[in-house]
């Protein structure tokens, strides 16, 4: 059995976060110490967006991790503590995050991205022309860059999925090009 139909067995067939029925995909949630089902969960088209584009979050969207925040998969709980923490200024995402218990390994696993942090202190990873970068963006290289220790170069143009963040250095970011996983500075990339 795929991973989708796995997951669509493990949810019922909706989305994990939100309960819709339509447009679902898998999402890899950022940072998991797992890999395969376990570092997944199904999410429709809605909420895939508004987590890849802070600009688009619609609060009462999220009212529903009133309930999604209670699911026994880890990924699902890091997604709802990840997003209330995002909505936590709206005011009542604060509640439900004084109810929110994650065990010690889930917590650190969401706590990875630094959603928890404020924002005056929290590490941002900006692209050449200041676009904020988040785990799991698709960017581009805007220059041939040689990658050291791996005879060979990037060449601009070239396209990186699924980017991870160096989470202690707003200049540095990591992704795969040729097979090979490399830090990139993030003054030679756009986000596509």
């Amino acid at each position: 059995m795929n991973t989708l139909n796995e997951l669509k067995q493990r949810s019922g067939n909706i989305c994990e976060l939100c309960g819709a029925t339509h447009d679902l995909s898998i999402y890899e949630v950022p940072e998991s110490p797992n890999v395969g089902l376990d570092s997944s969960i199904l999410i429709c088209s809605t909420c895939n967006t508004q987590i890849q584009d802070i600009s688009l979050i619609d609060p009462n969207h999220w009212r529903c991790l009133n309930d999604s925040m209670w699911s026994q998969v880890p990924g699902v709980q890091v997604m709802a503590w990840r997003m209330l923490n995002r909505l936590k200024n709206e005011g009542w995402p604060q509640d439900l995050l004084d109810m929110f218990y994650l065990d010690d390994e889930t917590l650190k696993w969401a706590k990875a991205t630094g959603e928890d942090s404020d924002e005056d202190t929290k590490v941002k990873h900006l692209d050449a022309n200041g676009a904020l970068l988040q785990a799991g963006n698709n960017v581009v290289l805007i220059k041939d860059l040689n990658v050291k220790g791996a005879n060979f170069t990037a060449k601009r143009g070239t396209a990186v999925r699924n980017i991870s963040l160096v989470h202690d250095n707003s200049e540095h970011i990591e992704g795969k090009i040729n097979g090979q996983h490399i830090v990139i500075l993030t003054k030679y990339v756009k986000k596509s």
